[in-house]
């Protein structure tokens, strides 16, 4: 809980440079983000809700938290994609959809881009495609 524990335990001074992703960004650092279950929920969803929000998925805090270091949602896509790649040194086979990278996909019930950003966190998965082979399918 961001603002009843972690916030108070942290001290105003380093919560006010909680998580300062548009910094590094913009400072040309890349991100790339992952889950840290189970400590949080592993749902990518919630975690491009919150990285484009700055807020739960129940609004929290009002207003957000640390406004200007919320992310647009194709700087959020590209820290799961092609810049978790990057983290693990596998760029030149996978985090991109183009010729000569793996193709394991994720089919979503909506297009991100054409999302509203308090409803990302919505998103379900409805089919996944790994190795050229369908693995799942709602």
């Amino acid at each position: 809980n961001l603002r009843e524990i972690w916030a108070p335990n942290l001290g105003p001074e380093r919560a006010a440079r909680g998580w300062p992703w548009a910094a590094i960004v913009r400072g040309g650092g890349r991100l790339a983000f992952g889950s840290d279950w189970p400590v949080v929920p592993i749902d990518p969803f919630l975690s491009l809700h919150v990285a484009t929000n700055r807020q739960t998925r129940d609004g929290d805090p009002p207003g957000s938290w640390l406004p200007e270091e919320r992310l647009g949602l194709a700087q959020a896509v590209e820290a799961w994609t092609s810049g978790s790649a990057y983290a693990e040194h596998a760029e030149q086979i996978k985090g991109r959809l183009q010729p000569g990278m793996l193709a394991d996909i994720a089919v979503l019930n909506r297009a991100l881009k054409n999302t509203a950003p308090d409803q990302i966190a919505q998103t379900r998965v409805e089919a996944t495609v790994v190795g050229g082979r369908l693995l799942f399918e709602r």
